[in-house]
């Protein structure tokens, strides 16, 4: 009697065995497809910070070339210092380069923006890489997007009243940088880092 009990205990066990192993399995393919495309979305975002990221630094070396030819040339070259993107900077090639590093493209290039008051680009990202196949339909081919918005932030404070024609100095976060339009010459001026700091806004 007790033996036949025993067995039949066991008889019933066995199915509530199998349905809780294949909801742990299920659990588990589950977590390993968000996990998927957790691991796409991240590769997505750091594509599109490397993108915009290269686009606001081409858009810096472009400005560093444009007040290093106007100090002494052009009673304006003070106004470089504000950090406008000038309209003709080819960033969009920098972006795409490090995009394509990352195995993903940029969407309708990058875009001039300004955000915290600050000029900068827009990268809009999507890998060249899917999600992959899991037991949610449709990921094999599904491509992660993201974007991110790289700004130039001028980082130097001088007199208002500074005659551009005399010699102007410059702080910059502390750094002292001294400029005379009668003697300069452009590989005078400190490294871009000092004038102007690149950053990511969003």
């Amino acid at each position: 009697m007790i033996a036949h009990r025993l067995l039949n205990d066991r008889g019933q066990t066995l199915p509530i065995y199998i349905w809780l192993t294949g909801i742990l399995l299920f659990a588990a393919f589950a977590f390993f497809a968000f996990a998927q495309a957790a691991s796409a979305r991240n590769g997505a975002q750091s594509a599109a910070d490397a993108a915009a990221l290269a686009a606001a630094q081409d858009a810096r070396d472009e400005l560093m070339d444009r007040l290093g030819a106007a100090v002494g040339e052009d009673q304006g070259w003070l106004d470089w210092l504000d950090g406008e993107i000038p309209a003709d900077a080819g960033a969009a090639a920098a972006a795409q380069e490090l995009a394509a590093e990352n195995d993903s493209a940029l969407q309708g290039g990058v875009q001039q923006v300004v955000s915290n008051g600050y000029p900068g680009y827009r990268a809009d990202i999507q890998t060249n890489y899917t999600v992959g196949d899991s037991i949610i339909p449709g990921t094999e081919g599904m491509q992660a997007k993201a974007h991110a918005v790289a700004v130039i932030q001028p980082r130097c404070d001088f007199d208002p009243d500074a005659d551009p024609e005399k010699p102007v100095e410059l702080n910059c976060d502390g750094e002292i940088v001294n400029i005379d339009p009668e003697d300069f010459d452009p590989d005078d001026l400190p490294d871009a880092s000092v004038l102007f700091s690149v950053h990511l806004a969003e």
